[in-house]
C-alpha cells in the first residue's frame, strides 16, 4: 500500500500559530499595515488564510498579536472610553501610567518601544497603532476632528512614554503618578474635547 500525498495547505499544528504570527511580522515590518494582507501572511505560513482567521480574527487582531504587546491596549482603554469624556484625559494617562508602572508589564513594553524606534517600527505605529488600534477606541471620546484629536492625544502620550519609561528623563522618570496626571491630564483632555484652532 503506498502512502497518500496530500494536497493543498497544511492543516493547522501545534507550531502554525507562531509560524503565522512570524510571517506576519515580517509582512508588517517590511510592507506596512496597508501593505500586508491575511492572504499573503497565509501563503508565507504555508496555511489557508481561514486558517489564519480562526487563530487571530481580523487583521487588526493579526496585527497587535504581531506586535507582541505584553497587554491588548483596546482592552486597557475599553474601561476610559465607557466612562464617557468628561474627565477622559485623567483617565486615560492615569490608565497608561499603571500599565507602564506595573513591573511584570514594563520590561516587555520598553523592549518593544525600542524596537518600534527604527524606520520600520516607525511606520506600523504611524499607519498601523495609531490608526487602526488607539484611533478606534479614542474616536469614542472626541466630539469632532479626530483625525486631529487623536495624533495630538497620541503625541503626548508617547512622548511621555519614551521620556519616562525609556530615556528615564529627569524628573520625568521620578514624578509620582498622580502629579503627572494633574500636570498633563488636562492637556489631555483639552486635545480630546476642548477647542481646537
Amino acid at each position: 500500500m503506498t502512502a497518500r500525498t496530500s494536497r493543498g495547505r497544511r492543516p493547522g499544528a501545534p507550531d502554525t500559530r507562531a509560524e503565522v504570527l512570524a510571517a506576519a511580522r515580517t509582512s508588517f515590518a517590511e510592507k506596512g499595515f496597508r501593505g500586508t494582507t491575511i492572504r499573503a501572511v497565509a501563503a508565507s505560513a504555508g496555511v489557508d488564510p481561514a486558517l489564519v482567521h480562526h487563530y487571530f480574527g481580523t487583521k487588526d487582531d493579526l496585527f497587535v498579536a504581531a506586535l507582541q504587546i505584553p497587554v491588548d491596549p483596546r482592552a486597557v482603554l475599553a474601561p476610559v472610553v465607557a466612562a464617557g469624556p468628561d474627565g477622559a484625559g485623567e483617565r486615560l494617562l492615569r490608565t497608561l501610567l499603571s500599565v507602564w508602572d506595573d513591573p511584570e508589564l514594563r520590561p516587555g513594553l520598553v523592549a518593544l518601544v525600542r524596537s518600534l524606534m527604527s524606520d520600520d517600527g516607525a511606520g506600523l505605529v504611524r499607519d498601523g497603532f495609531i490608526p487602526v488600534v488607539v484611533g478606534p477606541v479614542l474616536a469614542g471620546l472626541v466630539p469632532d476632528r479626530p483625525e486631529v484629536r487623536i495624533p495630538l492625544v497620541a503625541s503626548q502620550v508617547i512622548g511621555i512614554i519614551l521620556g519616562r519609561y525609556v530615556v528615564a528623563l529627569p524628573p520625568l522618570a521620578q514624578m509620582p503618578a498622580e502629579d503627572l496626571v494633574a500636570r498633563v491630564g488636562p492637556t489631555l483632555q483639552r486635545y480630546l474635547t476642548g477647542d481646537l484652532p
